[in-house]
């Protein structure tokens, strides 16, 4: 059996489908650079040919600890699926000899280098300034349009965003998003290869998202996702995800699978990923594009990831499109033929519809809740009425336990304020959205209250930052890119 050496961080998919899948097609050697989740720790030795979590010290030099290791287990193929190791592991494979995502990888990790990149080949994204220092803040802040949008270029999952609607609010973006990417840090959530990445900002103009002309129905949100991978540099898109509306500043709430694009106009999504794709020049990796949608058919550029969509983006097209996605990108690296779809897979190929929501202390209308509330899937479970032949379920190792305290939503935090990750099957995409809908509204009621509650220690899924105002933009507000 062939052998494949995946390197575990923060971020991406649950680990334990990646493993079940990954293990079904090869040995797999874990290099762990993040603490296993307690959920699947126990069935990680026993998916994994060998479990390796290295010191501090082996850490220093993450691509020579990367490549020794692999020589070590005889690795026929390199991967990960976090955000914060793709770099790393890119040059690994180039250092190895193996497929990878290339050279490339750090323009789809960077912010800065990958707007440069858009930019010199014409395609369409907000105006913007890269950002290292207050004085570049400031020096942007005066050249752009308010209101502006400063983003950690390293970050993922919202991290650090934080709106400028004046030039006078530019030195207190500058100090929170700053603190924010330290705390961040030491949580595990930052970029594990360049050092200096934390002190790499961008601030862009805020566009206007509009979703009239674009879906049927109201709710859902002013950007989707296009799901795909590059083999041999070859972009292949795989479907499109659709969003609801984000939280202030820009964190997302949920994640539904597939969007109800009319087939003309998901067509023209996935021709500008194809354009991002391709102007970055990845080689072989999966690719998570997201694209920011206007009035009269316009789009900007959001973000290239080189790698599948985090949270439950891959189950959820498992189920979906009847695709293992790890599996199949396991199989490319390996060398072995993979039968990917020659086509975009739409809602007429979908098999039902799956969705992922992020819990976070905001109800529907964008409001922090009003007390502290206890996390309880349980109840949830049993209070929130669904429709009929929806399943909901709990991801347990991105959610806190039971009973601990649902954490206060920071802007400035994102995601790193949620409380759990919750999957829902349905008939169709339309009904996830009115399901999550109900389930957004009903949880600052049903879950239990958390006075005088003894508090639970924090699951090392999903850290909570300290709290911050509870401030936050109305969900059907659209201005703005999510990132």
């Amino acid at each position: 059996m062939s052998t494949v050496l995946l390197v575990h961080a923060k971020g991406g998919p649950p680990l334990g489908h990646v493993l079940s899948r990954a293990a079904a097609r090869a040995d797999v050697h874990l290099l762990a650079l993040s603490a296993l989740p307690s959920a699947v720790a126990a069935s990680a030795g026993k998916l994994c040919a060998s479990v390796v979590t290295p010191t501090g010290a082996e850490r220093s030099d993450l691509v020579s600890l990367i490549v020794s290791r692999a020589e070590a287990v005889g690795a026929e193929a390199v991967l990960t699926f976090s955000e914060y190791a793709v770099v790393a592991v890119a040059e690994a494979c180039a250092a190895l000899g193996l497929a990878g995502a290339g050279d490339a990888a750090a323009l789809a990790r960077d912010k800065r280098m990958m707007r440069r990149t858009w930019h010199r080949h014409g395609l369409p994204q907000p105006a913007f300034r890269p950002v290292a220092t207050r004085a570049d803040l400031h020096e942007a802040v005066t050249a752009l349009a308010a209101p502006l949008l400063l983003k950690a270029a390293w970050s993922a999952g919202s991290t650090a965003h934080q709106i400028i609607g004046s030039p006078q609010e530019a030195d207190t973006a500058w100090r929170r998003s700053r603190e924010t990417m330290a705390r961040s840090a030491r949580l595990g959530y930052a970029e594990l290869h360049v050092a200096e990445a934390a002190g790499h900002f961008v601030v862009e103009e805020i566009v206007t998202g509009d979703t009239a002309g674009w879906f049927d129905e109201p709710g859902w949100g002013d950007y989707v996702s296009v799901e795909g991978v590059v083999t041999g540099g070859v972009f292949r898109p795989v479907c499109v995800s659709g969003r609801m509306p984000t939280v202030e500043p820009f964190t997302e709430r949920a994640g539904i699978t597939p969007a109800l694009l009319p087939a003309d106009l998901q067509d023209r999504v996935v021709a500008l990923a194809r354009e991002a794709v391709d102007a970055l020049g990845l080689r072989d990796c999966g690719t998570h594009t997201e694209i920011k949608l206007g009035a009269g058919g316009r789009m900007w550029l959001i973000e290239t990831a080189a790698r599948f969509g985090g949270a439950m983006t891959v189950p959820q097209i498992e189920e979906v499109f009847r695709l293992d996605l790890v599996g199949m990108l396991v199989d490319h690296l390996l060398g072995r033929p993979v039968a990917w779809p020659e086509r975009v897979l739409g809602p007429e190929q979908a098999r039902g519809a799956a969705g992922s929501l992020v819990v976070l202390a905001v109800d529907g209308h964008g409001e922090a809740w009003r007390d502290r509330r206890l996390w309880d899937f349980p109840v949830v479970k049993e209070a929130v009425a669904l429709s009929e032949g929806s399943t909901l379920s709990v991801v347990p190792e991105s959610s806190l336990p039971d009973g601990s305290s649902v954490p206060v939503y920071d802007p400035a935090g994102g995601a790193n304020t949620m409380a759990a990750l919750c999957l829902l099957f349905a008939a169709d995409a339309r009904t996830v959205l009115r399901d999550f809908t109900t389930l957004v509204d009903a949880l600052p009621t049903v879950l239990p209250p958390a006075v005088a509650a003894a508090p639970k220690p924090v699951s090392s899924a999903s850290p909570s930052v300290p709290p911050a105002r509870p401030r936050v933009r109305p969900a059907g507000q659209s201005e703005g890119v999510p990132a």
